[in-house]
């Protein structure tokens, strides 16, 4: 990972390495916390967040689910991020706020442990990698299967949850596949290990829905909206696993991987990345650069000062 100059905690810059934490903050033992992954690109009109308040609204919704009340409004959270940019000089990077209970009472039900809110910002490229969003990857139908709404809440982006993202992220690795997708608990087809998956079938789009225990994803809404408004019709439907391995394309969207074609599953040649993935895929790139004034409402521009001369 690499380093940035600062870091916010609850209110205060501090320096990247004195960030720390206490050993027996609630959340590293029972991984009650919230987060947000979100990107900001440099743009002509500067450093801009990609659809920065939809995403902290969403730690506020995941943070509600759980019963985490954030002591901070988003508009404060916001302005927070936009300083940190700022501070650490930066045009483009990866911003992680996170909201946690942490130390002053241990238990399962510990009300009076504090929330505390962190956001970090440092350089982070593709996720998968930049090749990946041209070749394509390989995936791996996983074993386990994606956490049930009956036991978790998979509409929030809750810490504990993602050791369920981390068993099946690690098995596809160690089989030797870039990447892991994960059923529901109905055997249906959910999402990738960190990202919402979309497929085609006789030119049209498909996404499990959100009955399938998938992540509310931003980067899927925002391609469902860049695809009806390109001509092609989206549906939202479950998914079986036989329709990944006849599908004429396949790909993979978040906010850390941002938009890869899949090419292969469980040794299925799905074939080089296709034209509707390919048609997508730039116009997507375009919103996050800012390079589609169509979405320009998306990007949430961080205002650097200008330097004086004297």
């Amino acid at each position: 990972m690499e380093k940035s100059e600062w870091i916010w905690m609850d209110g205060e810059f501090v320096a990247w390495d004195d960030a720390q934490v206490h050993v027996l903050s609630h959340g590293l033992h029972y991984g009650t916390g919230v987060f947000e992954g979100i990107r900001c690109y440099e743009t002509e009109a500067g450093p801009a967040i990609f659809r920065h308040k939809e995403h902290l609204q969403r730690l506020r919704n995941s943070g509600e689910m759980y019963y985490l009340p954030l002591p901070y409004s988003v508009e404060e959270i916001r302005e927070a991020t936009h300083e940190l940019i700022r501070r650490n000089g930066m045009t483009s990077c990866y911003i992680r706020p996170i909201a946690f209970r942490g130390y002053g009472e241990m238990g399962l039900y510990a009300k009076s442990a504090p929330v505390n809110v962190v956001i970090a910002v440092w350089p982070w490229g593709a996720y998968l990698g930049e090749e990946s969003k041209r070749t394509g990857i390989r995936a791996k139908v996983s074993s386990w299967r994606r956490i049930s709404p009956a036991g978790l809440i998979p509409h929030a982006k809750a810490s504990g949850q993602y050791l369920n993202s981390i068993l099946a992220k690690t098995e596809s690795a160690n089989a030797g596949y870039d990447e892991a997708i994960l059923l529901d608990e109905r055997g249906f087809v959910c999402e990738g290990s960190g990202e919402n998956i979309f497929i085609v079938r006789d030119g049209e789009l498909i996404t499990p829905p959100h009955v399938a225990a998938i992540l509310d994803g931003i980067s899927r809404k925002s391609v469902i909206q860049i695809a009806r408004d390109l001509g092609y019709t989206v549906v939202e439907r479950d998914i079986a696993r036989s329709e990944l391995y006849i599908a004429e394309e396949v790909f993979l969207c978040g906010t850390a991987a941002e938009l890869v074609p899949v090419r292969e599953i469980d040794d299925h040649v799905i074939g080089d990345p296709g034209e509707i993935t390919r048609v997508i895929q730039a116009k997507f790139e375009d919103a996050l650069h800012g390079r589609a004034p169509e979405y320009a409402e998306w990007l949430d521009v961080v205002e650097i000062p200008s330097k004086v001369t004297t």
